[in-house]
């Protein structure tokens, strides 16, 4: 599995200006759910269940927060990079500002492992969260994030 099955271009927003985890989620439920065609409020809730199980600010700047979904038949992808870091309650304590969102299929315990796994591979590496920093526009950031 490789990222580009997963995210377009145009889910990618670059200079998002959030001022906490909560509008975060909100602006990642609206934006998916106007993708999707499905209630804001219903992925709201469901990112939120997930965060209350444990934070997904994986470090470095770098939250992946992602729910399950019985309306969904393939995995969606988003990442928006921020225009000034907030506090995730990341696991290493530090504010983050790439958010790489993730809705899975419901019944896809194998899909939802492959596409977590291949998101955290790619932002655990320094060179490419330091490129997606400085990286000028969402074609970019997407090129980044597709090649393996």
């Amino acid at each position: 599995m490789n990222i580009r099955d997963f995210l377009s271009v145009k889910d990618v927003a670059i200079d998002v200006a959030v001022s906490d985890k909560q509008k975060l989620l909100l602006e990642l439920a609206s934006k998916a759910g106007a993708r999707l065609r499905l209630e804001p409020e219903h992925i709201l809730a469901e990112l939120s269940k997930r965060e209350q199980l444990g934070s997904t600010g994986v470090g470095d700047g770098v939250a992946i927060p992602h729910a399950r979904f019985s309306e969904i038949e393939k995995t969606f992808g988003m990442f928006f990079r921020l225009r000034k870091p907030i506090d995730f309650d990341a696991l290493d304590g530090k504010r983050i500002d790439l958010v790489f969102l993730l809705l899975l299929p419901e019944g896809s315990k194998g899909q939802q492992l492959s596409a977590l796994a291949c998101v955290a591979r790619k932002l655990r590496s320094p060179a490419v969260t330091a490129t997606l920093r400085k990286s000028a526009n969402a074609t970019e950031i997407s090129r980044v994030l597709a090649f393996e």
